[in-house]
């Protein structure tokens, strides 16, 4: 089996809707109350703390599950089919970066949802750094939590920690590492999934954690 199969199980993975599947099996859609996002944060605020967190590690593995052991699966898969070039440690690094950004776009544009209604993915990207760079995604997630036991905030604690994790990459595996590379353009597009957060953060309109929420509010995943 080639490892390209890999990413088509990967973006299809992604693609599962767990806050949808979650609210419809409460006889809510989300779309229609909190932020109308898909995400962890919305299920919380409209679901409960249960529900949420069932969603957030869902949305965790959907990462996790592609980028840590897929290459592992399709790379040796290909071995025996007689790709042997595709076990080196960069081939092995760069196909677990596609198969976790593959992952990251099934949920922002699930298939399921025919494109539309995904998360803005944090949870997910999250999932793919903590299978390829699990030392860095602490630091972006200690910082995370200090932001928003700050302020209150997921956005604002989402975007920050989006910023903390490439500099944490620096430190640990450098300019030349793909990995690098790929946290640098995932934080650009976190603030661009966040840019309805930013401009009600500059409002002060910005949705807090915690409240429970049926009306119009921020949320970032």
């Amino acid at each position: 089996m080639h490892p390209a199969v890999g990413l088509v199980l990967a973006y299809l993975l992604g693609s599962i809707p767990a806050a949808h599947l979650a609210g419809k099996a409460r006889g809510v859609d989300l779309r229609l109350h909190g932020s109308g996002n898909l995400g962890a944060t919305n299920a919380w605020r409209v679901l409960g703390w249960k529900i949420g967190l069932a969603v957030y590690l869902f949305d965790t593995l959907k990462g996790f599950v592609p980028a840590f052991f897929f290459p592992r699966w399709f790379l040796l898969q290909g071995v025996a089919g007689g790709l042997r070039g595709m076990l080196d440690p960069q081939s092995v690094e760069l196909w677990a970066i596609a198969y976790g950004v593959a992952a990251i776009a099934g949920h922002v544009k699930p298939l399921w949802l025919r494109g539309q209604g995904g998360g803005k993915g944090v949870a997910t990207a999250g999932g793919v750094f903590l299978g390829l760079a699990p030392m860095a995604l602490l630091a972006s997630i200690v910082v995370f939590a200090l932001v928003l036991l700050g302020t209150g905030y997921v956005s604002l604690g989402s975007m920050i920690a989006a910023i903390v994790l490439p500099i944490a990459l620096f430190f640990t595996r450098g300019v030349e590492s793909p990995l690098f590379a790929v946290s640098v353009l995932l934080a650009a597009f976190v603030f661009f999934t966040h840019r309805a957060n930013i401009g009600r953060l500059r409002r002060g309109e910005e949705s807090r954690f915690g409240r429970r929420a049926t009306g119009a509010g921020g949320e970032p995943r």
